[in-house]
């Protein structure tokens, strides 16, 4: 067995070792009614950890069946983050076709050219193509009613939900670069980190002295969850080093920047809630919400981690 599979194959075991931790510590807690843990995080925590065993259990599935097979599934997720997306606000009759063509042609397409490892395609299909043929074509069915707020919506679940995800499977495409990469560890490091991010900022979060920092939008992100899941994080990034093509040292600073973004990416769907009112995008998720809930902070930090890996590549 070659040194790159051990390593994903241990990163995996370890993965799946600290769900099953959590699952018995979960359960452990809650029978213990005099616990001095708040039930509701414990609640929250538990909700956390089954949806961690959905999204683990599939992405590592599709990685034993191959790159192509993962990429149809960030394809598929993709497409349903969209779905939930389009949907918060209603959509006018102007706007059909339209849709048609984000759903089952620009989405299809960005995720076709990316398993055809065609960056140069995929990196501005989206951004430049279909941005511009998304207003014109709205423009073309002659409804001019809130043009602008209709585009824009259109425009931004696009590239949140689709171009931005199609960078966490991209991520297998690097090993043709420079140098013969674990592009399956390196796409497996980047999750794992976006999750722990997510869950360490909210445990450091709960501390006594809290300082929310936007308490109109996300009244539970503190400045204490963001810089102690922040530097959390980055020192497990560390300890996964291994699991990557970068120094130790390297990979802590990787991992602090998927934290910030990942935190950057979850501020900014809740505001986008609240400007609509609802609490989560969807009801996919037992307790959690719709996809989009779950994959908010992968969007925002997939196409940053997959840029400062292609440009260090060549000098690693």
């Amino acid at each position: 067995m070659d040194d790159a599979r051990t390593r994903t194959l241990i990163l995996v075991a370890g993965m799946l070792l600290l769900l099953g931790a959590a699952t018995v510590a979960v359960r452990i807690l809650k029978r213990q009614h005099n616990s001095a843990i708040n039930p509701a995080i414990l609640e929250t925590f538990r909700l956390r950890v089954h949806a961690w065993w959905i999204l683990f259990s599939t992405l590592g599935a599709a990685l034993l069946l191959g790159q192509g097979v993962t990429i149809v599934l960030f394809g598929l997720i993709a497409f349903w983050a969209l779905r939930e997306f389009i949907t918060l606000t209603p959509t006018r009759p102007g706007d059909h076709n339209t849709l048609f063509w984000v759903f089952f042609v620009f989405t299809p397409l960005q995720f076709f050219l990316v398993g055809l490892e065609e960056y140069p395609l995929y990196s501005i299909v989206i951004p430049v193509y279909a941005f511009l043929f998304i207003p014109a074509r709205i423009a073309f069915a002659g409804d001019h009613k809130r043009f602008l707020e209709r585009t824009a919506k259109i425009q931004s679940g696009l590239l949140i939900c689709v171009y931005c995800l199609s960078y966490a499977p991209a991520l297998l495409t690097l090993g043709s670069l420079e140098r013969p990469i674990n592009t399956t560890g390196l796409l497996l490091f980047f999750i794992l980190m976006v999750q722990l991010s997510d869950v360490l900022q909210y445990a450091w979060a709960q501390i006594p002295s809290r300082h929310v920092i936007v308490p109109t939008i996300s009244p539970g992100r503190t400045w204490e969850g963001l810089l102690g899941g922040s530097i959390s994080v980055a020192l497990l990034g560390g300890v996964f080093w291994w699991a990557t093509p970068f120094a130790f040292w390297l990979a802590a600073l990787m991992s602090l920047v998927i934290a910030l973004m990942g935190f950057a990416g979850g501020l900014t769907m809740s505001a986008i809630k609240r400007d609509r009112g609802v609490k989560d995008y969807g009801t996919l998720v037992e307790g959690h919400g719709g996809v989009l809930d779950r994959i908010d902070s992968i969007c925002f930090a997939a196409p940053v981690f997959f840029h400062l890996t292609r440009w260090l590549l060549p000098y690693l």
